[in-house]
C-alpha cells in the first residue's frame, strides 16, 4: 500500500513540476512533414534454422502451405522433391511486414518485423530467407532477408516443463531489407510549400510555429501560415533556387524552438490503479467526502450431536457471521487547487489509488475538473 501511494505522488509531483520546467520545444520533435510519404510493405517468407519449433508438417493440423512453400523454393535450385515426404520442424512460414524509411531512396536499408504464420512454437536463432516486399496494390519495393532478433525463448523439455521469456513467435531483423523503388514525393520543389503536420493537433501550437517562422524569416509576405490545427504550410524564399539552399532552409526551421500548448489531461488506467495528472489540470471548488464500506464474512463450524440412546449421527452445521464496517469519509473543500495542492489533499485524506480514481471521476461529474478525463 505504501509503495503504491508512494509511486502515486511521484507521478502527481511529476506533473507538477513540468508545469514549471516545460520549456521551449524544437519544431522537428513536434511535427512531421506531409511531403514525406511512407508507404507499408507486406510479404511472406520462410525462416530457417529453427531448433525443432517451426511449423508441424503432418497430421490433420499440420501447416500445408509451410511444405509446399518449401518445396517450391527447391525447384528454384533444381531440386524435385515430393511435398508429401517432407518431415521437416527447422521451418517456419511467416508474415513480413515494414514501412519505407522517409525520403527512401534505392539502397537504403530499414527494419523489417516478421511473425509466425503457421504453429511453429519459437522464431529463436532463425534466419529469414529473401522474402520480396510489396505494397497494398501489389507494387514490388524491395527484399527483405537475414537472422532474426527475437529477445526471448521458449523452451520445452522432454518431461513436459516449459520456460518462457518474452514472446518467441514475432522477430525482427535490423536492416533486414534493401529498398529497391524509390518512394514519390520525397524530393524538395520550390513551387510546393513545405506542409508540416502536429503530431498532437492544437491551434495554439500552430500559430506559435507560424509567428517563429515569420520573425526569423521576415519577407514582404509571410512565408508561414497556420492553416488549421494540424497543418503549417511554409513557403521557399523566391531567391532560393538550388536544392541545397532549400535543404539549408528547411533544416533551420526544424531548429526553431516553440512552447508547445499541452491539453490539460488526467489519464487514468483502472486496472493498473495508476492515475497520470498533468502540470495544467486545475480545480474548481468542490468538496469531495469519500469513505469506505468494509463487509467481513466468516463461517464457523460447528458440530451437532444427537441426544444419549437417540439414533442419529453428529453432524458439522456451517454457522455464518457477517460484519459490517464503514469507515467515516473525511470532508476536503478543495478551491481553485493547482495539482499540487491536489496532490496534497488526496494524500492527506488518506485515499488509495482506485479511490482517487473514483474521486477524479466525481470531481468530473460535477463540472469542477478543468481537463479532460482520458480512461484507458
Amino acid at each position: 500500500m505504501i509503495k503504491t501511494t508512494l509511486r502515486l505522488i511521484v507521478l502527481l509531483a511529476f506533473g507538477f513540476q513540468s508545469l514549471w520546467s516545460q520549456g521551449p520545444t524544437r519544431i522537428k520533435d513536434i511535427t512531421t512533414y506531409r511531403n514525406v510519404q511512407q508507404i507499408a510493405l507486406i510479404g511472406y517468407g520462410l525462416v530457417v534454422g529453427l531448433n525443432g519449433t517451426g511449423d508441424r508438417a503432418v497430421g490433420r493440423r499440420g501447416t500445408i502451405f509451410t511444405v509446399q512453400s518449401i518445396a517450391n523454393m527447391l525447384e528454384e535450385f533444381g531440386l524435385t522433391v515430393n511435398s508429401a515426404q517432407l518431415r521437416t520442424r527447422n521451418v517456419a512460414a511467416v508474415m513480413v511486414t515494414a514501412t519505407t524509411p522517409p525520403f527512401g531512396k534505392p539502397g537504403a536499408s530499414f527494419d523489417v518485423n516478421v511473425a509466425s504464420l503457421g504453429d511453429a512454437t519459437s522464431l529463436e536463432n532463425g534466419v529469414l530467407l529473401m522474402a520480396p516486399l510489396r505494397d497494398a496494390r501489389g507494387v514490388y519495393y524491395g527484399l527483405s532477408q537475414g537472422p532474426l532478433s527475437v529477445g526471448g525463448y521458449n523452451i520445452s523439455t522432454v518431461g513436459g516443463e516449459r520456460l518462457r521469456q518474452n514472446y518467441a513467435l514475432v522477430g525482427r531483423v535490423p536492416n533486414g531489407a534493401v529498398l529497391e523503388r524509390a518512394v514519390a514525393g520525397a524530393g524538395l520543389q520550390t513551387d510546393q510549400p513545405v506542409e508540416l503536420l502536429l503530431k498532437e493537433p492544437n491551434y495554439t501550437t500552430a500559430t506559435r510555429i507560424a509567428e517563429a517562422i515569420n520573425t526569423l524569416l521576415p519577407a514582404p509576405q509571410p512565408l508561414a501560415q497556420a492553416v488549421d490545427a494540424s497543418l503549417i504550410q511554409v513557403s521557399f524564399p523566391p531567391n532560393l533556387t538550388q536544392s541545397w539552399e532549400l535543404v539549408a532552409f528547411v533544416a533551420s526551421i526544424e531548429t526553431l524552438k516553440v512552447i508547445k500548448d499541452i491539453e490539460a489531461r488526467v489519464v487514468i488506467n483502472e486496472r493498473t490503479g495508476t492515475v497520470v495528472v498533468g502540470g495544467n489540470v486545475t480545480i474548481g471548488s468542490v468538496m469531495v467526502s469519500h469513505g469506505s464500506l468494509r463487509i467481513h464474512t466468516t463461517t464457523t463450524p460447528f458440530v451437532v450431536q444427537p441426544n444419549p440412546f437417540a439414533q442419529g449421527s453428529t453432524i458439522t452445521v456451517p454457522v455464518s457471521r457477517t460484519t459490517v464496517e464503514e469507515q467515516a469519509g473525511e470532508a476536503t473543500v478543495l478551491s481553485a487547487a493547482t495539482v499540487a495542492e491536489l496532490a496534497v489533499a488526496l494524500n492527506d485524506m488518506g485515499l488509495k489509488p482506485r479511490d482517487i480514481i473514483a474521486v477524479f471521476q466525481a470531481i468530473k461529474a460535477a463540472g469542477a475538473l478543468n481537463a479532460r478525463l482520458v480512461i484507458m
